[in-house]
């Protein structure tokens, strides 16, 4: 199954919303992938552009998709970013493949 990171802000309200009742999101967002078939293996906050990432593995882009847009819809996010992961082995696939691709440059 394909790993994706996930990069994420609350908005203002959601902390707020926190502060007055602190709660460990981390079994939402388990229940969220697993909604898909997926599995989550890491939900951690950050400092930075970012609030939080969390380490997620699911069936494919789809499902990903669709955990993604119904988080984004609930309203408490003001940044949700995915970024799809490949394994070493799929690079390296990829790597082979793009051999055979006869690339020409822009104006060449």
């Amino acid at each position: 199954m394909p790993y994706y990171l996930t990069r994420f802000s609350y908005t203002p309200e959601t902390w707020a919303r926190l502060i007055k009742k602190p709660e460990d999101r981390r079994k939402a967002a388990q229940e969220y992938v697993e909604s898909v078939g997926g599995t989550m293996h890491g939900f951690w906050y950050a400092f930075g552009d970012q609030d939080a990432i969390t380490l997620w593995e699911a069936p494919d882009n789809v499902s990903m998709a669709a955990v993604a847009v119904a988080i984004s819809a609930g309203g408490a996010l003001s940044q949700f970013e995915t970024t799809v992961l490949l394994t070493v082995e799929e690079t390296l696939s990829a790597l082979d493949r793009a051999r055979a691709i006869r690339y020409r440059a822009p104006g060449s």
